[in-house]
């Protein structure tokens, strides 16, 4: 008889503990208002400390401009490469963003609650595809901009464009999201 009961009893066991786990993630899943702020026992940080990690366009320009000035003087460009440097710095420099074309967020989330749920995630897709397409573009129009100033170089240039890391040629990948470049 009380062999009956044992896998009964496992079963049990295992159900409670899949509804303590489940009610542990429900728990951490809730948002949770953020603690008031100490107010003895560490100074407040200073202005420029909270900001370090937004995006500051003239910082991003002052770091592009000095280090095509790095790559320019590395690769010793002459005179006569001058018109393909042009053309590959140009090409790199990121497309200034168009805010008037950008969605109010306000408005977006009024159009997005009209919809059902399936619509939302074709909305999202559709949005998803259009910038994926964008971002292929800008990425094709750098790839082909590098290999036309890349044929324009001498053997000995290409060597040296050759041995640097991807970031210092040109992709600033790294620093549009707030992360600042290490080299």
């Amino acid at each position: 008889m009380t062999s009956v009961f044992k896998p009964l009893k496992s079963v049990n066991s295992l159900i409670l503990v899949g509804i303590m786990a489940s009610m542990g993630l429900a728990a951490t899943a809730q948002t949770v208002a953020p603690a008031a702020p100490a107010t003895s026992a560490a100074p407040a940080q200073p202005a420029a400390k909270a900001g370090e990690h937004r995006h500051d366009p003239a910082k991003m320009q002052a770091r592009m401009a000095k280090r095509a000035a790095e790559l320019k003087a590395k690769l010793a460009i002459t005179p006569a490469q001058e018109g393909a440097w042009s053309a590959y710095t140009a090409a790199m420099k990121p497309a200034a963003r168009d805010t008037s074309a950008r969605p109010d967020r306000a408005a977006m989330r009024a159009e997005f609650a009209k919809l059902t749920t399936p619509e939302r995630i074709d909305k999202m897709r559709a949005m998803r595809t259009q910038r994926m397409a964008e971002m292929t573009a800008a990425m094709d129009k750098r790839g082909e901009a590098t290999k036309t100033f890349y044929a324009a170089l001498n053997a000995d240039q290409k060597k040296i464009f050759d041995s640097l890391p991807m970031d210092h040629r040109g992709s600033h990948h790294g620093e549009h999201h707030g992360q600042p470049h290490k080299g």
